[in-house]
């Protein structure tokens, strides 16, 4: 493809990805960081964890994604009995009293499906995790003797913070399979509360997804558009230098003169940021950067993701694991700050 035709076709495809953040605001009210995060997974083909308490509007933003995609959406519901099977298919005596097998949700559209939510993932058990984790891996999946793939689909998912009583921790290995995670929480603003508590348009769920203009991405040319981007996108060694920097804290925190308050910082990392995640960090950075009209990566668009990508991939020995919540949030921001940035 000629570079100027390349240019303007991004170019093009920014206005779309401006207009379609613009229309899930209309919709979600207060999240327009957690829209913007996801618009960077969405062209960096990454797949995104949801944290949150129960009724802040997850299963809206993600309704109101799948439209502006286009393609198809699936929910699960992560329950104690879920078995790996129950994603795949389903069987059920039919009207004629025979037993029959259909698609479950992964299977059932084929191609077409986009967006996959699983919702409280961690009720779910360890086997049913093992086959998500190969679905996000491959973006395909084996039944009744046949490979399907699903070239188009984000997985999002939504851990269950507050009970946890009969659920299951999602294991390292699946949470580095996730490009983000995200902290979706009641918006602080009092304007944006009265409206969620008093405007009757945000009661009527349906009504509001209906009014996003469907398939403002077309989720089948995304892929396209997202390599056209990683391959657009430059970075300088300086800047590369201090990505490769950023990466080296996460491991050895005190090499940099990081320092958390409460913490013996000689103690407290099990395993820092993989070179998968880093690299996710950079694809996500690098969609920052073309969002922002530039062919070339600056520190603020590393910074701008380096949390949601990097955070949840740091692992701390058990005495401090238990405090991860006070902790990581800390920790992210003062390698941000002590890592001299070019």
């Amino acid at each position: 493809m000629p570079d100027h035709h390349k240019e303007s076709l991004l170019a093009d495809w920014r206005q779309r990805a401006i207009a379609f953040e613009r229309e899930i605001n209309q919709v979600v009210l207060g999240l327009d960081r957690a829209v913007r995060q996801i618009t960077l997974a969405i062209f960096a083909r990454g797949h995104v964890m949801l944290e949150g308490d129960v009724g802040v509007g997850k299963t809206t933003l993600l309704r109101a994604v799948a439209r502006g995609l286009g393609g198809a959406y699936e929910r699960i519901e992560g329950t104690i009995d879920l078995m790996p099977n129950d994603l795949v298919y389903h069987t059920f005596i039919n009207e004629l009293g025979k037993p029959q097998v259909d698609p479950g949700p992964i299977l059932k559209h084929g191609e077409a499906l986009s967006v996959f939510f699983f919702n409280e993932v961690n009720r779910a058990r360890p086997q049913v995790h093992s086959l998500l984790l190969r679905v996000m891996a491959e973006r395909s999946v084996a039944a009744f003797n046949k490979e399907y793939v699903f070239p188009h689909l984000l997985v999002f998912a939504d851990r269950n913070r507050v009970e946890k009583e009969e659920t299951f921790e999602i294991p390292s290995a699946a949470r580095d399979r996730f490009m983000m995670e995200l902290h979706i929480e009641t918006p602080a603003d009092n304007d944006l509360k009265r409206q969620l508590m008093f405007d009757a348009k945000f009661h009527d769920v349906d009504r509001l997804i209906d009014s996003i203009r469907p398939g403002i991405l077309p989720y089948a040319q995304i892929g396209d558009i997202g390599r056209a981007i990683q391959h657009e996108v430059q970075a300088s060694l300086t800047l590369q230098d201090y990505a490769l920097h950023l990466w080296q804290a996460t491991r050895t925190p005190k090499d940099f003169g990081i320092t958390v308050d409460g913490v013996d910082m000689e103690r407290l990392i099990l395993a820092g940021a993989s070179a998968r995640g880093m690299s996710l960090m950079m694809r996500a950075a690098r969609v920052n950067a073309w969002l922002a009209g530039r062919g070339y990566l600056t520190p603020e668009d590393i910074q701008s993701v380096f949390h949601e990508t990097v955070a949840h991939r740091v692992f701390f020995t058990p005495v401090y694991e238990m405090r991860r919540e006070s902790i990581v949030g800390e920790l992210m921001g003062q390698i941000l700050n002590k890592v001299a940035a070019p």
